[in-house]
């Protein structure tokens, strides 16, 4: 019996390469993958369903299920985490120090609704009290190239969130002084379909971090709430996981051997590390605990997390169950 083709799109990264470089395989499943930055990746599913099973926003994932939208079932793969709020940046010359400062201020975003810009807005909310309304935000993504565009996004009440025009980007309404910072950044390369910011901002004299010292910050906010933000989850089309509902749990088990490869390659070099003196038993140990895992055990305090954030900030009508978006035979993984 021949395999089921399944044609894959994702970025390129440590923990998809082994799928790419086809070092594992999905049990009866033979990927045909396509390397897609996320941006574009996720306005082609949303508005075309292109690739059978992809990587797909957290954020406009929740809001295209609650809008009835079920095309797509959730597979518990997130190979996309950061610390978001961290990388806020600002103008040096606003009176930007703390982020209470953002109040009244007018930041640029990618595209509202993105789950890197749902995360910063929460943090700022729950652990400085900054909402969602007390700042105007800039919209770069055009609707015709956009999350929002492709599931009809409205502004919550009380958001002002103005369409930054097709001639004009983040990056250089920030560097003339007509935004006061970006909420989230994104620097453009060659090809790309919805982004059109090309400096690079973090380096421009007159702009600088929100928090001078991200890596602190983003260890003060997991140390107080052992949450590292997910970005980015992966789907399967509802029509194959109905007829093939075993390939949801084959595609899970596949990921999990190619994250396994990246922890293997990572702790190569925490080994050269260690070998040339830089790092020191008690660090190199520390460094032998993964924390980057798949399944809903391992991640669902982090999911509710960000299901709360999207109901806060009325990007959903309510706050989103995980049973509502993932396949049910993988809940208990």
């Amino acid at each position: 019996m021949a395999n089921l083709q399944l044609s894959i799109g994702m970025a390129s990264n440590p923990r998809t390469w082994p799928v790419f470089q086809d070092q594992v395989k999905a049990e009866g499943i033979d990927f045909v993958p396509s390397p897609v930055r996320a941006p574009e990746l996720f306005w082609r599913q949303l508005s075309f369903a292109d690739f059978d099973v992809s990587e797909m926003s957290m954020s406009s994932l929740m809001m295209s299920v609650a809008a009835g939208d079920d095309r797509w079932m959730a597979l518990p793969i997130f190979t996309t985490r950061r610390m978001f709020h961290a990388g806020v940046l600002v103008r040096k010359d606003r009176g930007i120090n703390k982020p209470e400062d953002l109040k009244g201020k007018k930041l640029g975003v990618p595209d509202y609704q993105q789950t890197a810009a749902l995360w910063t807005r929460g943090v700022l909310l729950h652990d400085f009290g900054v909402s969602d309304k007390d700042i105007e935000f800039f919209m770069e993504r055009t609707p015709d190239h956009s999350h929002a565009g492709a599931v009809g996004f409205k502004a919550p009440p009380g958001v002002r969130i103005n369409q930054i025009p097709s001639e004009k980007n983040i990056g250089d309404m920030v560097v003339a002084g007509e935004l006061d910072g970006a909420l989230y950044y994104i620097k453009a390369k060659p090809g790309d379909m919805t982004d059109r910011s090309t400096r690079d901002l973090a380096a421009h004299p007159d702009v600088k971090l929100l928090f001078p010292d991200p890596l602190a910050e983003g260890v003060r906010y997991y140390q107080k709430t052992g949450i590292y933000p997910i970005n980015h989850g992966m789907v399967i089309k509802r029509s194959i996981y109905e007829k093939h509902p075993w390939a949801a749990l084959n595609v899970l088990k596949a990921f999990e051997q190619a994250n396994e490869i990246a922890e293997k390659h990572r702790m190569e070099h925490v080994e050269y590390h260690v070998g040339f003196g830089l790092l020191g038993p008690g660090a190199a140990k520390a460094l032998a605990s993964p924390i980057l895992h798949h399944g809903i055990k391992a991640n669902r305090k982090t999911l509710e997390m960000a299901a709360q954030m999207s109901n806060e900030q009325g990007l959903t009508p309510r706050r989103m169950t995980l049973e509502e978006l993932f396949a049910p035979n993988v809940m208990d993984r």
